[in-house]
């Protein structure tokens, strides 16, 4: 059996770590021939690192992350291949239509209308491609409510939800409405709470079509590895084709190389390295060797 892990950042909240696990039982009850469990990079436990090497048989890990970024491609990576090598990764939960009909749903909640300038306020990320991933997740939302949104961050990248806030204020729009590109309650939901905005929705929390985007990805992650291994297989077999028909001297000589990264079917090997299994990206552990730590990223 495949177990599944939700990989979370961790939060020093106790109504974001309840919601978290709220997330986690809705998982759960997806599919009840799939172990699911829930672990953390860091502060929630149990940790990652710890869960990972006593878990039997395939593991598949889904970060409970909305976008790229230093814990994305280097952290999680990191810990999975020196905790469980054989582990495959999911990419991050964002950008996708489904978190858009979730953050639509939880402004209407809040009392959105139709006059309303909206922002998705994000916590944000020193790395650019994770702010691009939000604003990507900006335009979903845009298309959800035909209407634009900007994307801003509480914390880390540009515009600051202050920024945006006083740009739409010159505009025509009465009310501004804020919607929270966060997974649940904490510090940066406190602070776009302490924004100012006229509306501020709740977080993603716990909801049906966020637990089908854990599993889409998780199905994703399985067919990557799968088409990996079998095309490895199959280069295997060609590579031995070839050899048979060479001499003893050219199939010893050195330097002809053979390993070869496994390909994401459909996908972008350069944005999901993350979804390849973790022997592919064990690389990024030396990336940590004698560095006290990452770069700053709140994604």
């Amino acid at each position: 059996m495949t177990t599944l892990v939700l990989a979370g950042h961790g939060t020093r909240s106790s109504a974001g770590e309840e919601t978290l696990a709220g997330l986690r039982d809705l998982v759960r009850g997806g599919r009840r021939g799939t172990r699911v469990e829930q672990a953390f990079l860091e502060i929630s436990s149990p940790l990652l690192a710890d869960m990972l090497p006593g878990l039997p048989g395939p593991v598949v890990v889904v970060p409970l992350l909305l976008a790229g970024g230093y814990h994305v491609h280097i952290d999680l990576p990191s810990v999975v291949a020196a905790a469980r090598p054989d582990a495959v990764v999911a990419p991050p939960l964002g950008p996708h239509p489904l978190l858009a009909a979730v953050l639509a749903r939880r402004l209407s909640a809040a009392g959105l209308r139709a006059a309303d300038s909206v922002i998705l306020g994000a916590a944000g990320s020193s790395d650019p491609a994770a702010l691009a991933d939000v604003r990507a997740a900006a335009r979903l939302l845009s298309v959800r409510l035909s209407r634009p949104v900007t994307a801003a961050f509480a914390a880390t990248g540009t515009p600051s939800v202050a920024e945006a806030l006083d740009r739409l204020r010159s505009g025509p729009a009465p009310r501004i409405a804020l919607a929270s590109y966060l997974l649940a309650p904490g510090f940066f939901q406190d602070r776009l709470a302490a924004s100012g905005a006229d509306l501020v929705a709740a977080p993603l929390g716990v909801d049906a079509d966020l637990a089908a985007l854990v599993w889409a990805r998780f199905d994703q992650a399985r067919l990557a590895a799968g088409a990996s291994k079998g095309g490895q297989t199959h280069r295997a077999s060609v590579a031995a084709g070839a050899g048979a028909r060479q001499t003893a001297p050219e199939r010893e000589r050195p330097g002809s190389g053979g390993h070869l990264a496994p390909v994401v079917p459909g996908g972008d090997q350069s944005r999901w390295g993350s979804s390849l299994s973790s022997r592919t990206i064990s690389s990024a552990t030396s990336s940590r060797d004698g560095r006290k730590s990452g770069p700053r990223s709140i994604s």
